[in-house]
């Protein structure tokens, strides 16, 4: 029960990250401090490959493996976001339950707040007998001619 507690309250700053990982007794390695430290200065989503280049290039050598293993870690316990796409796995900071918008132009992937009218959600609990606690969306676009 205060596991659920723990992974309710919203990650909004790196060092919110930091304590969580504490909180759940990771370990805080310098490899993944790096990871941690990346994501929250990037507030973008990346790709394993582009985190290991990112931080090679500054200078911060650490390998594929530990890259890819640190990643799973961090997301499994709820710390960073993974998003599943066809063409393979993102990653980005997580501050609470969002959405995101896809460009398709791009391939960009912007985080969004959105808040549902009660009305919608409950509209959504009595079709499927299932009380509504968080929600995202996905949405899908073109950039709008500017």
């Amino acid at each position: 029960m205060q596991q659920d507690a723990i992974a309710q309250t919203p990650l909004r700053s790196l060092d919110d990250a930091v304590e969580r990982c504490q909180t759940l007794g990771m370990r805080l390695s310098k490899q993944r401090r790096f990871i941690l430290e990346l994501l929250w200065q990037a507030q973008e989503h990346l790709s394993a490959r582009e985190i290991y280049d990112r931080l090679n290039q500054q200078g911060k050598i650490i390998g594929h493996t530990s890259v890819y293993q640190n990643l799973e870690a961090l997301s499994d316990r709820g710390i960073i976001e993974c998003i599943e796409r066809s063409d393979g796995r993102l990653y980005g900071n997580i501050s609470d339950p969002h959405s995101h918008v896809n460009c398709l132009d791009t391939q960009q992937i912007m985080d969004v707040h959105i808040e549902l009218p009660a009305d919608l959600l409950r509209q959504v609990e009595e079709q499927t007998g299932v009380r509504i606690t968080q929600y995202s969306i996905d949405f899908y676009g073109y950039k709008a001619a500017q």
